[in-house]
């Protein structure tokens, strides 16, 4: 059986305001452990730019629908779901799909919620989990660790920042405008950077003197990759979860080569001798792989949420109809915190 939905689908590699088209197609019903979820919102993401540019390897072939997550109810559960999360409103992760007003989704990818506010819900889910997954999973934070984020009055980097500061650390923030200053400090970072003034990486080395960077989160790569590993110490992280700066491409085939050239050359036996490490993160392979994970990170980030531990921010909120606008602003570097666009009631 399946039921009639509509989507903004990605049809075409363009400016914001081509490359949608809002459509209605027909959903199946959900099988095995899946529900189905009515969306009322859902978030956006920095690789959903990326897809829509043509630079985003893990996106379905066009047309598609992008988005990794949504707020809704859940309207009909799959013959090995819980038959009691039928009715549930919840906060849940999508591979794909997210927007659209019905996503199917694995029973794991799912947090009960109450009446908490959908953006807010939306902050917690990709960019929150991301940033759980990687300072309390995979590169654990440690009192007195210096750590260095990128773009940090993103979505993840604001998460970042607090879960940092809550594990004892110094927190680097490096921004691209001194407006978003303010912000970051706000939520606990020690020392502010802005790239778009400086060579960020020579005034990270002012600031720490003889010490070093324990950890550096990092979504942009590129250029920024030689730097972080330059100012990462013995037993440095560097942890790499996006590719930011290929979404500033002009020049096709040739700008992608030339930000793998900017990264270069790392030998293992190098990483050994100067015991220093490269970790990479992929949240669409953990929610494949390790649903367990996933739901885990969720899980614990929304009781830090309930127990105001974390405050996510939230740096806009868009109309259905104006989807365009909220990727525009996404792609233009100038907002903070997470972007959601809300369907039509």
């Amino acid at each position: 059986m399946s039921i009639q939905s509509e989507a903004f689908f990605l049809c075409k590699k363009d400016a914001a305001s081509e490359a949608f088209e809002l459509r209605d197609f027909n959903i199946e019903s959900p099988k095995g452990a899946d529900v189905l979820v009515e969306s009322e919102a859902f978030g956006l993401n920095y690789a959903d730019v990326m897809a829509r540019q043509g630079l985003y390897r893990e996106a379905p072939p066009m047309p598609c629908v992008v988005g990794y997550e949504v707020v809704g109810k859940i309207v009909q559960c799959g013959p090995d779901a819980d038959p009691q999360l039928l009715g549930k409103r919840v906060v849940a992760f999508c591979r794909f799909g997210g927007y659209s007003k019905h996503v199917i989704t694995n029973g794991q990818a799912i947090v009960i919620v109450g009446n908490e506010s959908s953006e807010e819900l939306l902050a917690l889910c990709t960019q929150a989990v991301t940033a759980y997954y990687m300072s309390y999973y995979l590169a654990p934070v440690h009192p007195s660790d210096v750590v260095l984020i990128h773009a940090a009055a993103g979505g993840v980097g604001t998460i970042l920042i607090q879960l940092a500061k809550m594990k004892g650390a110094k927190v680097i923030a490096k921004i691209g405008s001194d407006s978003k200053k303010e912000l970051v400090e706000k939520l606990g970072a020690d020392f502010v950077v802005n790239y778009n003034t400086s060579e960020y990486d020579l005034e990270i080395k002012k600031y720490l003197g003889d010490k070093r960077v324990d950890i550096s989160y990092n979504p942009v790569a590129g250029s920024t990759f030689k730097k972080d590993m330059g100012l990462i110490g013995s037993g440095g992280r560097l942890v790499l979860f996006g590719g930011s700066e290929l979404g500033q491409a002009k020049w096709g085939i040739f700008s992608q080569l030339n930000f793998v050239r900017k990264m270069g050359l790392v030998l293992p036996i190098g990483l050994m001798m100067r015991s220093k490490n490269i970790l990479g993160v992929n949240m669409l392979k953990i929610a494949d792989n390790r649903p367990e994970v996933l739901q885990m990170c969720l899980s614990e980030v929304f009781k830090m949420y309930q127990q105001k531990t974390i405050i996510p921010q939230v740096g806009g909120v868009f109309e259905q109809s104006d989807l365009h606008l909220a990727h525009a602003a996404l792609e233009s570097g100038k907002t903070t915190g997470k972007l959601v666009v809300k369907w039509q009631v």
